[in-house]
């Protein structure tokens, strides 16, 4: 959308920062999407079984607009996006959720609104307290179920009225429903006050292509509706009211990217593989096995990183080795002979499990997490090795190790992998020869990598963690974001050193963290000698784009 700048006249610019979700540009009018609030009145009643059946009646129904919104969701981002609302239908029967709002009913003979409203207070609170970013985002999740049985309760349309043109939606936040509901084609992009980067807002938005900044400190009024914006999704910056000069650098810009854009998409199914013919694996992250769909369609050599600890953060109890096993086995198949790398359980740190009965730690990025939980609590282990052995056979699988920071650790991870296998052979269960890694994500392993090269088959380069461990800088704390710099020598030498290490001992070296996207140290990771990159799936086709037009024979400046 073009703006109208004689609308501009005796108009200041305003700029705001915040944070990014999908790079991008849009230019055009403001749509302030303001909810109806629904305000909640405590009623007496009598009957509460008839209360409580009423409950029962609007969760169905909201679990059947829920199915429906998979399934047009489904087709816009793919299943393993719009899974999200699979998940809340399976909210919608959580025991302790609906058990909190029907003992409310029951016990103080209030009506189902009320009720509902507690709970979800309640539950927001008990949520939002925790240390963990992954359950933090459950406080949204319980929210956007919540008020979604109230507006079927009450009867009313809560949600804002949506644009008839083309917009730049402006809200205090969005969920994910509200989210999935936007129409791309009168949507050029989102801007909130609130919400996270990891959220499943986010992620939609991102799956979406809609370029999108939340985390601004823009003041709500009335009198934005109307007015000419751009939003910079690179940079994270909105500019309200944009001088001529800002509207014509952002519209090259705009073109620009639109024009890289399409051609990336000409990519699929080439090789990746510098001008002077030097090729690289370039892979891809995942969490879980809806994400297989990204894997796939953004044509990604394999799965570089499995976090199975998702498989674990999604549940109230402990996987069985049965269904970790199904889980491993689907992501082996579905790659048909690609190989998919599973990370051992990294919980710990800021991945927190309730089950697992961990203590609280004063530093818990330094504490038990990752392989030593596993090394004290062998029958976890083992049963996770067990399911990633037995899913071998579906597929190309390899396993790797985090946290490592000695032999010794190595050595133990070694006997209980034998003891696993030599179990295996006596029950008969098949497995196929399965590569087994570690990750170097600690500055004790990068100085040592040259020890621990000879007991492994590969290197998987954890950058974020490695970058945090010798920088000093919680990566969890954001008021040392000024401290941090992504791109510090120490971090880059120690990489250097460990790719070094790796080939000295004929084994392969990849990164799998934050830094494998920065297409700003590409050139220089393959100069290192890093094998492979495994990146977030929407980021393979333009890494396979940079590397594609990089000239390693050239002397560096």
């Amino acid at each position: 959308m073009r703006a109208d700048t004689n609308k501009l006249k005796g108009e200041g610019m305003n700029q705001y920062k915040g944070k990014s979700v999908y790079g991008g540009i849009a230019i055009g009018r403001i749509h302030l999407m303001e909810k109806n609030k629904q305000r909640i009145m405590r009623n007496k009643i009598e009957d509460t079984a008839a209360e409580i059946r009423r409950f029962d009646a609007a969760r169905a129904e909201a679990k059947r607009q829920l199915a429906k919104l998979y399934n047009s969701a489904a087709a816009e981002v793919g299943e393993a996006n719009a899974a999200i609302f699979e998940i809340h239908q399976l909210l919608l029967d959580d025991e302790d959720y609906v058990g909190s709002v029907k003992n409310i009913i029951r016990e103080q003979g209030v009506n189902a609104e009320y009720a509902v409203g507690v709970t979800e207070d309640n539950f927001c609170e008990m949520f939002s307290s925790m240390d963990d970013a992954y359950m933090k985002e459950r406080a949204a999740d319980m929210k956007d179920i919540s008020e979604h049985v109230i507006k079927i309760l009450s009867d009313t349309d809560a949600d804002f009225a949506t644009p008839d043109e083309p917009v730049i939606i402006l809200a205090d936040d969005l969920a994910p429903s509200e989210t999935a509901r936007l129409d791309k084609n009168l949507v050029l992009s989102f801007v909130t006050v609130h919400g996270s980067v990891n959220s499943h807002t986010a992620i939609l938005a991102r799956m979406m292509g809609i370029p999108a900044v939340i985390g601004t400190e823009i003041a709500l009024s009335p009198e934005l509706e109307g007015k000419i914006a751009v939003v910079d999704g690179f940079e994270g910056s909105v500019y309200i009211n944009p001088d001529n000069e800002t509207l014509t650098r952002m519209r090259k810009r705009h073109d620009d990217a639109q024009k890289e854009q399409r051609l990336v998409q000409k990519l699929k199914g080439k090789e990746n593989v510098t001008k002077d013919g030097k090729k690289i694996l370039v892979y891809a992250n995942i969490g879980n096995i809806r994400e297989l769909d990204d894997v796939l369609e953004n044509d990604a050599g394999g799965v570089g990183l499995f976090r199975s600890e998702f498989v674990y953060l999604e549940r109230k109890t402990c996987p069985t080795e049965e269904e970790q096993f199904q889980i491993y086995k689907k992501a082996a198949e579905t790659m048909a002979g690609k190989r998919v790398i599973i990370r051992t359980i990294d919980i710990g740190a800021d991945k927190q499990a309730g089950y697992f009965g961990l203590e609280k730690e004063a530093n818990p990025a330094m504490g038990l997490r990752a392989i030593r939980i596993c090394l004290k609590r062998p029958e976890i282990f083992k049963a996770q090795l067990r399911a990633i052995y037995r899913a071998s056979k579906y597929g190309n699988v390899a396993v790797m190790y985090p946290m490592i920071t000695s032999l010794e650790e190595i050595r133990k991870i070694k006997a209980v992998s034998a003891e696993v296998k030599a179990e295996l052979d006596k029950e008969n269960i098949p497995y196929n020869n399965v590569e087994e890694g570690i990750m170097i994500e600690t500055p004790a392993a990068a100085m040592i990598s040259d020890i621990l090269a000879k007991e492994v088959d590969f290197f998987s380069i954890g950058t974020n963690d490695l970058s945090q461990y010798t920088m000093a800088v919680d990566r969890q704390n954001p008021q040392l974001d000024e401290f941090f710099n992504p791109h510090h020598e120490a971090v880059l030498r120690m990489i250097e050193i460990t790719c070094k290490n790796a080939h000295a001992a004929d084994i392969w070296v990849g990164i799998c963290g934050e830094l494998g996207a920065d297409l700003e140290l590409t050139e220089r990771f393959l100069r290192m000698g890093v094998d492979e990159l495994s990146v977030p799936p929407s980021r393979v086709l333009p890494l396979r784009n940079r590397i594609r037009n990089l000239d390693l024979s050239r002397a560096v400046n």
